[in-house]
C-alpha cells in the first residue's frame, strides 16, 4: 500500500507541467470571450510551451529514468549492508523453516558458514515449525538457549517477495512465494541472570506457630518447660539459621521467620522437615509438639508478602495444622510431614464462636442454612442444630434442601410429618432464592467449597455468609464469609454445631427428634464412633444423649433396604487391589438404586475391614459426574490424593467430584496419581 502511495505522488508530480498546459488552454478560452486577439497570443505561447515540454520530457525521460533506477539500486545496497552489518543476529527462513539467508552476526554466532540452509531447528530446537506457522499469522516471541547463553528470538513474516528479487539475499524466490519468516536474537543472559539474583535475594515472610503449645506444655513439670521451650528454639534457629534466615519469636508460642527466596527451594525439597524434627522433641511432654509453619512471597511488596504469610498460616491452622502451607501470589502448595490433624480439648474456640454466631443471627430477620448438594445425614444434622439455634432466638430458619434421597428421606420425613415444625423448613433453591434478601443470614454448613453447595446462586446473592465445616480448606473456598468456623480436628459438622449449641444459650431447648438427626450425623461420619473421634466427639454425643437422642431410634431411622444392602456386598465383592494396599471398586448404579453415591461411600468403609488394605476407593457413575469415596485406617492420607483430583476432605475420609470423565478415566487418573504421589515421597507404604 506505501509503494502504491509514493509511485501516486511520483506520477502527479512528473505530471504537473501536462495539468498547466491543459489550464493555459482553459484560461485562453476564458480570455477570448473579451479579449480575441489576446487570448489568440495566449494560446501561441500554450502552443509552445506545450511543444517544449514535450521535446524536453522525450530527451530526458531515458536519463530520468536511469537516475532513479541508480537511485534505488544504491539505496537497497546500502540497506542490503546494513542488515549484512547489523550487530544483532538476524536470519531469513523460507516457509519450512530452512534459512535462506544470515547475517554476518549470525553466522559468527552459529558458527556456519554463509550458504548453510539447513533447518533452523538444527540450530534451535525451541523454534519449531509449529511456532514457524504460528509467525506467519502474527509476532511470536520465543525464549532459546545456545552455547550456555540465552536469546529472545523474535519472529516476524516477512511478504517481501517484489522487494527481494534481484537483490541477491534471496537465492530461490520460488521457494519462498508464501512469505519470509525474520528471527531477530537478543542477547537476554546478563538480563535473566540480574533477574534471577534479584528473586534470589527477594525477602520471603513466614509465621511458624506451635499448634498445641498449651496442650503440651501444661502435662510437662515446672522445671522442664523452660528446657523443652529452650529445645524448640534451637532446632528452630538451626534449621533456618542454615539459610542465613533472621528467626524472632514474638509469642511464646508464634514465630516470625523471613530468609532468602534462593533458600526457599532447598526447604521445597526436604519437605520442611522442621515440622517433623519438632514432633520428635521429648522432654516429659505425653504429647507430640505440633507446629503449622505460613509462608507469603509472590509480591513486590513486603506488606503483602507477610499479609500472604498470615493468610498462608490460617490456611494451615484451618486444615488441621501440623503442616506447611506456601501462599506464592495466588498460587497455594502444601507441605505435610504428618497425617493427623491436632485435636484441641480447649471449648474456648467454640464458646467465643457460639457467641459471634448467636449476634450475627439476632441481627438478620431470616436465617438460610444449606449443605452440599446430595445431603448425607451430617449435612442434614448440621443444619437440623441451626434450626434450633434459631428457633431459641425466635428466627425463621429455612434449610435448602433440592434432594432427598432414600437414606435421608425417614430423617426428613421425621419433621414433616410432625405438625410443630413450620411447612417451610424445607424449601428448594428456587424458593430459597426468592426468599434472600440483604437482610438474610445464609449459612453453609458441612463444606466450605462453594461450587458443591446445594444453592451457589446464594452465596452471589448475599455476602452475608456463615461458614461452618470441618473438612480440610483447599484452593477453591467461599470467600470473605463474616464468620468461618472450620475444624478439621472435629469428626463431623454435627459434633461442630453440639458443642455450638451447648454456648448459644444457657438451656437451650432440643426435642429428641432432633438430637436423633444430630446424633444420627456423628454416628454416620465416625462410622459408628470408629473414625475420626476424640475426646470432643463423645462429649458432644453425651450432650445430645442427655437432650432425648435414643441409638436404637437412630439406628432404626438409618437403616437401609435389601437392595441397597445387596449393592454394597456387590462392590466389596468386585473390588481390586491396585499396589497391594489399594482397594478400588466401581458402584454400578441401577433402577433400584436411589442413592448410589451413599452405597459407595460405606462400601469403601466395608473395604477397610480387609486385612493389608490401606486405603479404599470406591467410583459411582451419578448424575453425569464420577463421585469418588476414599477412605483409610491411619497410614495413607487420602484427602492428598483426592485433593490431585479436585476434591477434598480429612486424612482418613475424603472424596472428589470428577465431571466430564468416564470411571475408566478416572480410574486410571487414580491410579496415575497414586504413583506419582509413590515416587514423589507424598505417600509412604
Amino acid at each position: 500500500m506505501e509503494t502504491l502511495k509514493y509511485r501516486a505522488r511520483l506520477k502527479r508530480y512528473l505530471r504537473f507541467p501536462l495539468y498547466m498546459i491543459v489550464l493555459f488552454f482553459i484560461g485562453c478560452i476564458v480570455v477570448s470571450f473579451s479579449e480575441p486577439r489576446l487570448a489568440g497570443v495566449m494560446a501561441i505561447f500554450a502552443v509552445i510551451y506545450g511543444i517544449l515540454t514535450s521535446v524536453y520530457y522525450s530527451i530526458n525521460l531515458k536519463s530520468f529514468k536511469s537516475t532513479i533506477i541508480e537511485y534505488a539500486v544504491h539505496y537497497g545496497t546500502v540497506q542490503k549492508e546494513l542488515l549484512k552489518n547489523f550487530r544483532l543476529p538476524y536470519v531469513l527462513l523460507d516457509s519450512t523453516g530452512r534459512i535462506m539467508w544470515m547475517n554476518e552476526e549470525f553466522r559468527i554466532l552459529v558458527d556456519k558458514n554463509k550458504n548453510y540452509n539447513k533447518s533452523i531447528t538444527s540450530l534451535f530446537p525451541e523454534i519449531t515449525r509449529e511456532g514457524i506457522d504460528h509467525a506467519r499469522e502474527d509476532m511470536f516471541d520465543i525464549h532459546i538457549e545456545y552455547n550456555e547463553r540465552k536469546y529472545l528470538a523474535c519472529l516476524q513474516r516477512l511478504d517481501m517477495t517484489e522487494p527481494l528479487k534481484g537483490s541477491g539475499i534471496v537465492p530461490n524466490m520460488e521457494e519462498s512465494s508464501d512469505g519470509l519468516v525474520a528471527i531477530l536474537l537478543f542477547d537476554e543472559t546478563d538480563i535473566q541472570e540480574t533477574k534471577a539474583k534479584i528473586n534470589d535475594q527477594a525477602l520471603v515472610s513466614s509465621l511458624l506457630y506451635i499448634d498445641n503449645y498449651d496442650e503440651v506444655f501444661e502435662t510437662v513439670e515446672n522445671t522442664k518447660q523452660t528446657m523443652l521451650l529452650a529445645l524448640i528454639d534451637r532446632k528452630i534457629n538451626k534449621y533456618f539459621g542454615e539459610a542465613d534466615a533472621i528467626v524472632r519469636r514474638l509469642e511464646k508460642d508464634k514465630y516470625l521467620i523471613i530468609f532468602q527466596h534462593k533458600y526457599l527451594k532447598n526447604f521445597e525439597n526436604d519437605k520442611f522437615s522442621i515440622v517433623e524434627d519438632i514432633m520428635g522433641i521429648k522432654m516429659g511432654n505425653d504429647r507430640d509438639i505440633t507446629v503449622s509453619l505460613g509462608v507469603g512471597l509472590g509480591s513486590e511488596s513486603y506488606t503483602q508478602n507477610a499479609q500472604y504469610a498470615h493468610i498462608a498460616i490460617d490456611l494451615a491452622l484451618a486444615r488441621g495444622g501440623c503442616q506447611t502451607v506456601i501462599k506464592d501470589g495466588q498460587n497455594v502448595s502444601y507441605y505435610s510431614t504428618h497425617g493427623k490433624e491436632v485435636e484441641r480439648n480447649t471449648r474456648v474456640k467454640a464458646r467465643v464462636k457460639a457467641q459471634a454466631l448467636r449476634e450475627l443471627m439476632e441481627t438478620r430477620d431470616r436465617i438460610i442454612v444449606m449443605g452440599h448438594n446430595l445431603s448425607d445425614a451430617d449435612c442434614l444434622g448440621a443444619s437440623v442444630g441451626v434450626f434450633c439455634a434459631g428457633r431459641e432466638i425466635g428466627k425463621p430458619v429455612n434449610i435448602v434442601l433440592d434432594t432427598v434421597t432414600s437414606s435421608m428421606r425417614p430423617v426428613v420425613e421425621s419433621f414433616t410429618d410432625k405438625p410443630e415444625y413450620p411447612d417451610d423448613m424445607f424449601i428448594t433453591s428456587e424458593r430459597a432464592l426468592n426468599l434472600c434478601n440483604d437482610n438474610t443470614l445464609i449459612m453453609v454448613v458441612d463444606t466450605n467449597r462453594p461450587s458443591i453447595v446445594e444453592c451457589p446462586g446464594l452465596l452471589y446473592k448475599n455476602k452475608n455468609v456463615v461458614v461452618i465445616d470441618h473438612h480440610r480448606q483447599v484452593d477453591e473456598v467461599i470467600e470473605n464469609p463474616i464468620l468461618s468456623y472450620i475444624e478439621p480436628y472435629a469428626s463431623s459438622a454435627s459434633e461442630m454445631i453440639a458443642e455450638v449449641l451447648q454456648y448459644f444459650a444457657d438451656k437451650i431447648n432440643i426435642n429428641p427428634t432432633e438430637a436423633d438427626c444430630i446424633y444420627a450425623g456423628i454416628l454416620i461420619d465416625t462410622n459408628n464412633f470408629m473414625t475420626k473421634t476424640g475426646v470432643r466427639t463423645f462429649e458432644a454425643a453425651a450432650f445430645l444423649r442427655r437432650n432425648g437422642a435414643e441409638v436404637t431410634r437412630v439406628r432404626k431411622m438409618l437403616r437401609e433396604n435389601m437392595e441397597t444392602y445387596k449393592a454394597r456386598a456387590e462392590v466389596v465383592r468386585n473390588a481390586t487391589t491396585y499396589r497391594g494396599v489399594f482397594a478400588i471398586s466401581e458402584c454400578q448404579p441401577d433402577g433400584n438404586l436411589e442413592s448410589p453415591t451413599v452405597v459407595g461411600a460405606q462400601a469403601a468403609n466395608e473395604l477397610l475391614n480387609i486385612v493389608g488394605i490401606k486405603a479404599s476407593f470406591v467410583l459411582t457413575m451419578y448424575m453425569d459426574k464420577v463421585f469418588i469415596s476414599s477412605r483409610s485406617i491411619d497410614e495413607i492420607d487420602v484427602q492428598r490424593i483426592m485433593a490431585r483430583l479436585g476434591g477434598g476432605g480429612h486424612v482418613n475420609i475424603a472424596g472428589a467430584q470428577v465431571e466430564n470423565s468416564t470411571v475408566d478415566e478416572v480410574r486410571k487418573d487414580l491410579e496415575e496419581t497414586i504413583d506419582k504421589m509413590l515416587e514423589e515421597g507424598e505417600i509412604k507404604l
